[in-house]
């Protein structure tokens, strides 16, 4: 039914929209409240705990995840941090060929009279050596005895790192300390000293920079680490090798291994046999204890063990590891001998520090030494402590071995023969020469006009010493000969005859020959000058005995004939001869020298005596027998032997006619069993001297007969003499030139 009342308008759809468009109305500014609090429905966590039991559970994970980003994140960082570190390291890092030679200071090989190297000092370096250029057996026992997995690794092995923390720990050591487990790499960094070179501004010495390259610390150890990982980046495996195979320090002043190749076995790195390699890279962990110089035996036994390794890791077959452990590597005839070390100690002091002990350069010096006539003088030395010497005496010996121009061929400066810096008594050890300074009392008389034959009178005799008062020598028999020749009192050695005929020729004119001869010590200037109571060095009195055998000429003792610069094709310095100047005459000389052969053939040095041999030479004691000399000549060599207490002890039954003279004759017996014997340069009177009633007086006057007679005319006169005397005190003014 319809609705009544009013009619309603329809409600249809178009009366929700207003036909016309309203004009846009800006939008009411909202009022700032408080917004209402929303209820929100909780969800729960799907990593909540459920209940009681799940907090523990969470808790856990929690701390996990947390380590874990933590752990990822520092990694990160960490990466990035040594990332930027290898980086660096390797931008800085030099070119291959700047890293082969790290040596602060450069080498000296010395070269005997042959031209062979007998003796090694400063830093040696050897020639470039490569992978390819060396022997393949030396890498092989290298990377099987160091680093068997070095191709593999990025410059670290951690599984290395792991086993040397677990053998120091179980030695009782701190897990730096002992075994590194170092890579090829880590040991090149070390060697590098981390990039930093040598400063001997900053560092006390090279031994106290090489302590900080080497030490162990964890920071040290980290820095390492990362300077490894830098050089892998900048080099080849193979770089990284060369620069190991030339900068591994080998022992003996050896850094590389060709320096080592040619110290150990005079071959080069690129000849070695597995035997060979096998015990220069067994020295790589401690090289002063395992070089062979130092212990042949343990030398092999570790080299027998770097055999096996390699035969373990493939590089020799079972047959090669056995022939080569049952033939170990032996040294060189050179670096066995170990011969000449007190020879070129000398030779290394003796010339200026820039070109020896300081030089930045590699030098070669040739020099003089003969091997053989070295060893028979070391031989010598052993045979007559070894047969003739108490055991345990602490007596010293030295010997000095030299040509008539002052060659010096042969030295032993003490017992101990095989060093190197030690004390050496034939050139440092200043003592009291005693009767063996008496040829040049006579050599001066017989200058002046004396003769061989002319006769003295052996008596008590005193001389008033200015200052001191009366002085009466006494022979060593504590007996007098009445009247003796010049020569019958030079070859008993006789003290009171020397002293007359010093007296008599004046002090003076004696002083100026020996110091013409080579004597440059200071010289006494009392009468007891005659005995010998000044110090001299046994190479000086050697020199001087040859310029008796000369013929009279002062020598100079020399050791090198040539250095030169190695790269380089003339020498920087050469030497021919030492003669100097004419000191007395050659009749004088040849007088001389047939008066020293009768103290050999009948006189005081008897035991020097070799047969069918000719001999002259002069015996030595001082006071309270605390030196003892033997010094003689064959006409080819000059050898003086001294033996005595460093400390000045006083030798048991010991005079220079015994022990001294024997020794002479062991060296000597060896040096001329090659040589033709050749007659000594002297007069050959018919027969031995006969009184005829002409001597030296008490006063030194020359009677003969009931009046005075003249002195015999030689080679000067007395004006010349006193000429040649007075010219001798202005050279000890002045210097000899």
């Amino acid at each position: 039914m319809s609705p009544t009342g009013p009619k309603r308008p329809k409600l249809v759809a178009d009366k929700r929209y207003s036909k016309t468009k309203p004009a846009a109305k800006k939008p009411a500014r909202r009022k700032s409240r408080k917004p209402a609090t929303k209820r929100t429905t909780r969800r729960t966590s799907p990593n909540r705990p459920k209940g009681i039991l799940g907090w523990p559970i969470f808790l856990i994970g929690w701390v996990f995840r947390l380590i874990w980003r933590l752990t990822w994140k520092s990694a990160v960082v960490v990466t990035l941090l040594v990332a930027g570190a290898v980086f660096y390291f390797a931008s800085t890092i030099p070119d291959l060929n700047a890293l082969l030679d790290g040596r602060a200071k450069g080498s000296v090989t010395i070269l005997d009279r042959y031209g062979a190297v007998y003796a090694w000092r400063g830093d040696q370096r050897g020639r470039t050596i490569t992978t390819e250029t060396a022997s393949p057996h030396l890498t092989h026992a290298i990377i099987a005895s160091e680093d068997k997995r070095f191709y593999g690794h990025l410059g670290l092995s951690p599984r290395g790192i792991a086993s040397a923390i677990r053998i120091n720990l179980s030695e009782g050591r701190g897990p730096l300390s002992g075994h590194g487990g170092s890579t090829l790499t880590q040991q090149v960094a070390k060697l590098l000293c981390l990039g930093v070179p040598f400063d001997p501004n900053e560092w006390k010495n090279e031994a106290a920079y090489e302590a900080d390259c080497r030490q162990g610390s964890l920071r040290r150890k980290i820095k390492e680490a990362v300077y490894a990982l830098a050089l892998e980046t900048k080099f080849s495996k193979d770089e990284i090798l060369t620069i190991y195979l030339n900068r591994a320090y080998l022992g003996a002043g050896s850094h590389g291994f060709d320096a080592a190749a040619q110290r150990y076995f005079s071959i080069p790195a690129s000849e070695l046999n597995p035997a060979q390699a096998a015990m220069l890279a067994g020295m790589l962990p401690k090289p002063s204890v395992y070089a062979p110089t130092a212990n042949l035996k343990r030398s092999q036994d570790r080299a027998a063990t770097v055999l096996r390794l390699m035969n373990e890791q493939g590089y020799l077959s079972d047959a090669e590891t056995a022939q080569f452990q049952a033939n170990p590597a032996t040294l060189s005839t050179a670096a066995k001998a170990q011969a000449g070390g007190y020879f070129a100690d000398w030779i290394m002091g003796d010339l200026p520090a820039f070109l020896t002990r300081k030089t930045t350069e590699d030098v070669i010096i040739k020099t003089t030494l003969d091997p053989r006539i070295q060893t028979a003088a070391e031989e010598a030395m052993s045979e007559i402590f070894a047969t003739k010497v108490s055991a345990g005496s602490e007596a010293e010996a030295a010997i000095v071995v030299m040509s008539s121009d002052g060659a010096v061929r042969g030295m032993v400066g003490g017992r101990e023969t095989k060093v190197t810096g030690a004390f050496n008594r034939a050139t440092q050890a200043k003592r009291q020469t005693g009767s063996a300074f008496k040829p040049f009392v006579y050599a001066a008389a017989l200058d002046m006009g004396y003769r061989w034959d002319d006769f003295i009178l052996d008596e008590p005799y005193c001389v008033n010493v200015p200052g001191s008062g009366e002085w009466c020598p006494k022979n060593y028999t504590r007996k007098h000969y009445g009247n003796v020749s010049l020569t019958e009192a030079l070859a008993r050695s006789l003290n009171i005859p020397a002293v007359k005929v010093a007296e008599d020729v004046g002090l003076e004119a004696v002083r100026s020959v020996a110091s013409m001869f080579g004597i440059e010590s200071d010289l006494a200037a009392g009468p007891a000058l005659a005995l010998g109571a000044s110090e001299s060095t046994l190479l000086e009195t050697t020199g001087a005995f040859a310029g008796i055998l000369n013929g009279g000429s002062a020598v100079i003792p020399y050791g090198l004939t040539e250095l030169s610069l190695v790269g380089e094709s003339d020498p920087l310095m050469t030497q021919t001869g030492g003669i100097g100047e004419r000191v007395i005459s050659q009749q004088a000389a040849q007088q001389l020298v047939y008066m020293m052969s009768r103290v050999v053939e009948a006189g005081t040095g008897s035991r020097a005596k070799i047969d069918g041999l000719e001999i002259a030479g002069k015996t030595g004691t001082t006071n309270s027998s605390r030196d003892a000399w033997f010094i003689g000549f064959t006409a080819e060599y000059v050898m003086g032997v001294w033996m005595g207490y460093d400390d000045n002890t006083p030798l048991k039954g010991v005079t220079g006619g015994g022990l001294p003279a024997e020794m002479w004759r062991e060296a000597m017996v060896r040096i001329q069993s090659e040589l033709v014997p050749t007659p000594l340069p002297m007069i050959r009177p018919g027969s031995a001297p006969q009184f005829d009633g002409r001597l030296i007086t008490s006063d030194g006057r020359v009677i003969q007969g009931q009046g005075q007679g003249n002195r015999p005319q030689g080679g000067q006169n007395v004006g010349q003499a006193v000429e040649d005397a007075l010219i001798g005190v202005l050279r000890s003014i002045f210097g000899k030139n």
